[in-house]
This record gives C-alpha cells, sequence and structure tokens, in this order.
C-alpha cells in the first residue's frame, strides 16, 4: 500500500490543556525549546519534504551536519536555504568524526556558519564522537576529550552518549549542558534496546540521591523507529528525544513526523502522571459487593 503525502498539520487534533497536560520547555543551558522533539535534516528525498516534515513535526530546533558535503546537494543547492532560520534554531553536530581534533574542528566551523547567518545556534553543538564506521557507536574517551576542550571553548555541549551511565555520568561532570544517550545505534530503527541501562543514566543523572540534578536535561538520541519508541523513551523519565531516520526513511514522512509529535508529547505527560504498579494477578475495577454470579472456589 502506498501512502499519499500528507498536509503539514499545524493543529490537525484538538488538545484539551489543563495545568497537568501542559508541557514547560525544555531549558538546555541557554536554550528554550517548546518542543522536546529535536529532528534531523538528513537523508530526506528532497529539500520540500524535509520542509514539511519539519513543520509536521512541531520542532523548533533541528540537527544539521557541519560537514560540507552533507549541506550541500548534488545540483550544489544549501540545505540551510531551504531552513527557515527564524524559525528554527539549528543545532550544528559533528557527524562523521572520528577523533576529537576533528570534532572540535567541525564544531568550531559551525560555529563560525551560523554566526555569518545570524542563528541563534552557533553558540552550541550537538558532540559526536564516532568509534568506527558500522556500529556508529560513540568514542568515550575522544567524545570526554572533545567535550572538556569545546566547554572551554564557550560551547554549549549536548554529548552524544552509549547507554553507559558510567559514561554518561563523566560527560557531565566534564560540562556536558546535556547528555544524550543512544537508544540504539543510529538510523538502526531498533528502538530503546536496553531501557534498563538507559533508567541507570537517567537516574544517575538526575536523581539527588544519586548525585544528580532534577533539571539536568537527557535526551534519547539515535535508534527510534517508530512513535512507541519516542513514548517508551519519555516514559523512562527523559527529557526529550532526538531523531532523523524514523521520520525521514519513513514510507510517509509527513504521517511519521506528526506521529512521533504526539507520541514525544503522550510519553512525557504519562510518565508525570504516574502509572499504576504493576501486578502479578489481576486487580478488578469494580467491588466484589453485589455480585449476583457463583464465583468458583467460595
Amino acid at each position: 500500500m502506498v501512502l499519499a503525502p500528507h498536509p503539514a498539520p499545524d493543529s490537525a487534533v484538538t488538545t484539551i490543556t489543563t495545568p497537568s497536560t501542559q508541557i514547560p520547555p525544555l531549558s538546555i543551558g541557554g536554550f528554550s525549546l517548546r518542543s522536546r522533539l529535536v529532528a534531523g535534516t538528513g537523508k530526506y528525498a528532497d529539500f520540500d519534504l524535509m520542509q514539511t516534515a519539519l513543520a509536521a513535526s512541531g520542532c523548533d530546533a533541528v540537527t544539521v551536519a557541519v560537514r560540507r558535503e552533507r549541506l550541500v546537494d548534488a545540483a550544489g543547492r544549501s540545505l540551510l536555504d531551504h531552513l527557515d532560520l527564524d524559525r528554527y534554531t539549528v543545532l550544528p553536530n559533528t557527524a562523521g568524526c572520528f577523533t576529537a581534533e576533528d570534532a572540535i574542528r567541525v564544531a568550531r566551523l559551525g560555529r563560525e556558519l551560523l554566526d555569518n547567518l545570524g542563528n541563534a545556534g552557533k553558540d552550541w553543538v550537538k558532540l559526536e564522537v564516532l568509534g568506527d564506521r558500522k556500529t556508529l557507536l560513540p568514542d568515550p574517551m575522544g567524545t570526554l576529550e572533545a567535550c572538556r576542550e569545546l566547554v572551554a571553548d564557550g560551547f554549549t555541549v549536548l554529548c552524544y552518549s552509549s547507554d553507559d551511565p558510567i559514561a554518561a555520568a563523566r560527560l557531565r561532570d566534564a560540562g556536558a549542558a546535556s547528555v544524550m544517550p543512544a537508544g540504539s545505534p543510529i538510523g538502526s530503527g531498533r528502538g530503546i534496546a536496553n531501557p534498563s541501562a538507559i533508567s541507570l543514566c537517567l537516574e544517575l543523572l538526575k536523581d539527588p540521591a544519586a548525585g544528580g540534578d532534577p533539571n539536568y536535561p537527557v535526551i534519547v538520541d539515535a535508534g527510534v523507529g517508530t512513535p512507541s519508541d519516542v513514548t517508551v523513551a519519555m516514559e523512562l523519565g527523559a527529557d526529550g528525544v532526538l531523531l532523523n531516520t524514523g521520520i525521514a526513511h519513513a514510507k510517509d514522512p509527513v504521517a511519521m513526523a506528526h506521529a512521533m509529535r504526539l507520541a514525544c508529547e503522550a510519553g512525557f505527560i504519562g510518565f508525570r502522571a504516574g502509572r499504576i504498579p504493576m501486578r502479578r494477578y489481576a486487580s478488578a475495577s469494580s467491588p466484589w459487593e453485589g455480585a449476583i454470579s457463583w464465583i468458583p472456589g467460595e
């Protein structure tokens, strides 16, 4: 079945808003994001589709790989010319870097580029220092080295990390404004492969009893394939989700972008609403008093 493209649904769903369902902005360093979903700009069939999908996602921050071959297509058109820089804060990322030195160089290039464009994204960076080309998992030592250097250079650093809670804590201690543990390998679509590890990251980074800060922003990054993956991440207690392939490579990227938007909101509210405890046996919704049926064994 081939899905017809959807228009960008700015307000396709009527939402009843109460104090308990109002979603506050996400604060990261000096940045404040209305949406807790951050979307990537790569892998789309064309720039027009990218524009429509980003609008459907409701995001107000988008990641952009700074390397030239990712910014300019085969026709010589710049991706940045197809982004509304008044609407979106660009989060430059160091995708494709395998050493701390390369990541630092690319981050500074992104700052210069966005400074010339007058976009506030010049002051932050999504740091990626990859370990290999097969897994695209982070190099923990290179990431830590680059994080320290970029923090010292005045960047607000958001660090792509593995789901190792100790590595996450080390990056926080090195000055990262946000740690972004991977749900699963980049582009894999496997969702949250190890919820227990993500929970431990959240505990170490946010629980005061473990030396954390409840207001420290933790964003799950990479591997998200479906809206339910986004909801799972948010229900674990994450402050946001960053994704790209799950939208860009969907059969209908615009519809998927809107679904991811709703899933992020549902997971955020659901986590704070407080789920019921899990039980081994059933718990009746109605009292037994007044029941007219005979119960076996009584």
